[in-house]
């Protein structure tokens, strides 16, 4: 089953900033996803996803996506956009 947290018509990307993927870089996965300047999506910090040992973890329209580093968060989120995974 699919669960989305979309508001409205706009894409929600919530970035965990727990201490565990604050450590690993999550604001740099931040700024690194303010300068795709991706149309219709609203970003928000999350409290801990609870999936530390696999961060940094980021969540897609309810889609939870880990192993996120600020080289590669463009490429998960140009895959989820493509194959909504």
């Amino acid at each position: 089953m699919f669960f989305t947290n979309k508001i409205g018509d706009y894409m929600v990307i919530k970035i965990c900033m727990g201490s565990s993927c604050h450590l690993k870089g999550s604001y740099e996965v931040v700024e690194k996803i303010k300068e795709m300047n991706l149309e219709g999506v609203k970003l928000y910090g999350s409290l801990c996803f609870g999936k530390c040992a696999n961060g940094i973890n980021i969540e897609i329209d309810g889609v939870l996506i880990s192993s996120v580093t600020p080289d590669n968060v463009k490429e998960k989120i140009e895959k989820f956009l493509k194959e909504g995974n």
